[in-house]
């Protein structure tokens, strides 16, 4: 007589160190711009006033969406090429699966126009192209918050915990791309603090 054993599932960490490496990576990222966004929040809300610290934080934004894009992608491909260690881990529920690259694609897109506004002056239709893309944007990207809220924490802080930093091998390297992209948005928005000056000085907004 055979007897039925029903397989145990283990978590994503015990099952392959380059997966939940990956998912780290986009965690921490995720959380970043999460706080990053908050600051952007507030200069959205002044930013007749605030626009030199509405642009410089976006720039700070820059590397770090893209270091996230880049880590999401490569879990994107990997999944679909059919990698082993990937479909174990499953995809995100469908709902996610939908909005994610519009998310991507939307983030480079407000970015994108954003600088280019700042960068082209008052008078331009970029201004409006950054401001409809920005809602779109906003739209799909508190869906993407909210579907991803729970575990992102947990992501965020696994390298700085000695008790789950070992699980996922390679930790430090990780801590420096992040490190890196936020070092790299800091010389960005410094090297481009003065894109602001031709709006201040006309006084247009778009």
């Amino acid at each position: 007589m055979r007897t039925s054993v029903t397989p145990t599932i283990r978590p994503v960490d015990q099952v392959d160190p380059g997966v939940a490496g990956n998912a780290r990576l986009t965690g921490a990222a995720g959380a970043v711009i999460f706080v990053v966004l908050a600051v952007e929040g507030v200069t959205v809300l002044r930013v007749h006033s605030m626009l030199t610290l509405h642009i410089f934080v976006g720039m700070v934004l820059v590397p770090v969406a893209v270091l996230k894009t880049l880590s999401t992608g490569y879990r994107f491909v990997r999944y679909y090429r059919g990698d082993e260690t990937y479909v174990r881990k499953g995809a995100p529920p469908m709902a996610l699966r939908i909005i994610g690259p519009f998310v991507a694609v939307l983030t480079l897109v407000v970015l994108g126009t954003g600088i280019a506004a700042a960068s082209v002056g008052p008078g331009t239709w970029l201004m409006q192209a950054h401001k409809a893309s920005f809602i779109l944007w906003f739209g799909a990207t508190t869906v993407h918050v909210l579907g991803h809220i729970l575990e992102t924490p947990a992501l965020a802080v696994a390298d700085w915990r000695p008790s789950t930093r070992r699980v996922a091998p390679g930790a430090p390297l990780r801590l420096w791309l992040l490190l890196g992209a936020l070092v790299a948005g800091v010389v960005l928005a410094l090297a481009t603090r003065n894109l602001g000056d031709g709006w201040h000085q006309f006084g247009k907004f778009g």
